[in-house]
């Protein structure tokens, strides 16, 4: 029996499908964004204008297209992915040719109706021809160095593009997203021990460059690492975006000072209010209630995925499922880090809360193959 017979003969099919839907991550994904609406609102100083309004519309039109993406067999994402991960890395060369520059960076593309970042959508495709090629390769050969090198290869060329645009904060998530696939698939410990040290080995050599001809990183990342090091060597510099984040989060408290009272992000303190350092309003206004209460929606997001996960026959679905919930996590993890001054400021948005178009629509796609794999198990 074929693996299109076995989904086609064991799971669902027509309008039924629907009621097999994971409802619950549905739901859960759905708060969370609930939470990024109403967020803001407050700082937009009470105005569903410019930003509330817009992030609404895009998370019904995610929404929508994570039930079509759920409707669609699993076998197919699983044929497509290949393909899926060509087109995402050809958007990436058409960035670096003629794509739209912001903010001292170019990552966008302008499609008329929206501006779209490929590397967002790399995040996603990454996952998938990773999962299809630990699905085809025999669980055997997937320790065996020809076959480690491989998928290492297909997680460096897009990670070089991105590094080229430059985003760092990427980078590294395609990066971190990769090998956590390849540990998920059962590569053996020991080619991470290795990399570890090669990584160690790495960032000793990145310091070493500085203000060489060989220089390993742009002096605005050298800044964000100094920055990180040492936010108080330049208050009101380089360090002025951690500086007023720890300010924000230390002032909320445990209940936070009310919704729409942050003095930080209402008096214009708090830089990128709306995008990266949302999650700082959050905690100002509603206080470590408020922020582990986002936070706990995030983990039973991950929960659910696991579960899924688990229940799930086809390695395909699995690993992608797992794959997709280790991508979100990253993205919250990184993000919430970076706030709270743990890691240095990489430009990461908080899934599903901050500000922005291809974050926002790119992820409810990724929940759509996770649903896909979900519906379509076999049972």
């Amino acid at each position: 029996m074929t693996f299109l017979e076995y989904n086609v003969k064991t799971t669902p099919t027509g309008l039924s499908k629907i009621l097999h839907v994971n409802w619950v991550l549905a739901l859960l994904l759905a708060a969370a964004a609930s939470i990024g609406f109403l967020m803001l609102y407050s700082v937009a100083g009470g105005s569903f204008s410019p930003w509330a309004e817009p992030q609404m519309k895009r998370f019904a039109v995610g929404f929508v297209m994570m039930l079509v993406v759920a409707m669609v067999p699993i076998w197919f994402w699983r044929n497509m992915s290949v393909l899926a991960f060509l087109a995402s890395v050809l958007l990436l060369v058409a960035v670096e040719v003629a794509g739209d520059v912001g903010m001292g960076a170019q990552r966008w593309i302008d499609l008329g109706f929206m501006r779209l970042q490929p590397s967002e959508l790399t995040k996603i495709t990454l996952v998938m021809v990773l999962a299809a090629y630990y699905d085809w390769l025999d669980i055997d050969k997937v320790s065996r160095p020809l076959w480690v090198l491989i998928p290492v290869l297909v997680v460096l060329l897009p990670t070089f593009l991105v590094l080229r645009q430059p985003d760092l904060g990427t980078s590294i998530l395609l990066v971190l997203g990769g090998g956590a696939m390849m540990f998920l698939a059962g590569v053996h410990i020991l080619y991470f021990i290795v990399v570890g040290a090669a990584g160690g080995g790495l960032v000793a050599a990145v310091f070493a460059s500085r203000g060489t001809e060989w220089q390993l990183l742009k002096d605005y990342q050298y800044r964000r690492i100094d920055t990180f090091l040492d936010p108080a060597s330049d208050p009101l510099g380089a360090g002025y975006h951690i500086t007023q984040s720890k300010i924000a989060l230390g002032s909320g408290g445990w209940t936070g000072r009310g919704f729409m009272q942050g003095t930080q992000s209402r008096l214009n303190f708090l830089p990128e209010k709306h995008t990266d350092f949302i999650f700082t309003t959050l905690a100002e206004e509603f206080g470590f209630v408020g922020a582990a209460s986002l936070l706990a929606l995030y983990v039973l997001i991950i929960v659910f995925c696991i579960a899924s996960a688990a229940r799930n026959s086809d390695r395909f679905g699995s690993l992608l499922t797992l794959g997709i919930a280790t991508t979100f996590f990253l993205f919250f993890a990184v993000n919430m880090s970076m706030v709270m001054g743990l890691a240095p400021v990489v430009g990461v948005p908080l899934p599903l809360v901050s500000y922005g178009g291809s974050a926002m629509l790119i992820l409810m796609i990724g929940f759509g193959l996770v649903q896909s794999a979900h519906v379509h198990r076999a049972r």
